[in-house]
């Protein structure tokens, strides 16, 4: 039994010892991998940052306005002449506009003395002066004097009338510009889509996004250039018109006040 006892305790002396040194060899190995690895890893993310840092970064892409017009194709050659034509009619019309809508205060009272007086030469050269459309308006009138008061009111009416459709000449091109240049645009973005689309069809396996993106932006630009104009036009029509709204209250009133020195009592 001394003998049984003797034999297991050498066996589990034998044993311990084994798995110290195990346990001794594993605690050195594990030292050696931690001493190891972060070098590694801290080389390899310092090398990786080196090269992240040596690439150069690519710089912005810049497009002029200029550019992206001469990308619109042909479309933006009848988009330019139609601005132009509006710039024109438009700062021509202003200055006529707001040649018409000036008033001389004194120039009813003037007339109302020359009419009073009998100097009916006098009142027509100083319409003829004034030259402004509501002073056409009352030397029309001024030349109906002795006939019925309906003749001379329906003369006067009708070159008022002649005076507003010459006030309003240009604005039709204004009006078709507005609608007409949008439509234009639209007509060059599909053209420019049609174009795209076959431009990718003709590269076959070596199509890429590139060639599609491009092609859809430079189709885009006649969309842009129609609205501009289109915009343009339609703001420059509604602001002439409505100046020619304020020349006709203009004409209204002289009117009126002509008919009524006329109508005064001798």
């Amino acid at each position: 039994m001394s003998t049984l006892n003797s034999l297991i305790s050498q066996v589990f002396d034998a044993a311990t010892h084994v798995i110290s040194t195990v346990a001794n060899s594993a605690s050195t190995v594990t030292g050696i991998i931690q001493a190891q690895v972060p070098d590694t890893l801290t080389d390899t993310v310092t090398t990786t940052a080196e090269v992240v840092e040596s690439i150069p970064a690519p710089e912005p892409v810049e497009l002029s306005v200029w550019e992206l017009c001469l990308k619109g194709g042909f479309i933006m050659i009848p988009l330019a002449l139609l601005s132009i034509i509006c710039i024109y009619i438009f700062i021509e019309r202003y200055i006529v506009l707001r040649r018409a809508n000036r008033e001389d205060a004194s120039f009813m009272k003037r007339i109302k003395d020359y009419i009073h007086e009998g100097e009916i030469e006098s009142a027509k050269n100083l319409c003829k002066k004034n030259g402004s459309p509501y002073a056409r308006l009352i030397l029309k009138g001024i030349s109906r004097i002795g006939r019925p008061m309906n003749d001379v009111l329906v003369a006067i009416e009708n070159t008022g009338n002649l005076e507003i459709a010459n006030l309003g000449k240009g604005l039709p091109w204004l009006a078709t510009t507005a609608a007409g240049a949008p439509m234009l645009g639209f007509l060059g973005t599909v053209i420019g889509m049609v174009e795209a689309f076959f431009s990718l069809a003709s590269a076959g396996s070596a199509a890429n996004i590139g060639v599609l993106a491009g092609g859809i932006y430079e189709a885009l630009v006649t969309t842009v250039a129609g609205l501009v104009v289109g915009i343009i036009a339609l703001f420059a029509y509604n602001y002439l018109v409505s100046r020619i709204n304020g020349v006709m209250k203009l004409l209204e009133g002289k009117t009126m006040e002509f008919m009524d020195l006329l109508n005064e009592p001798a």
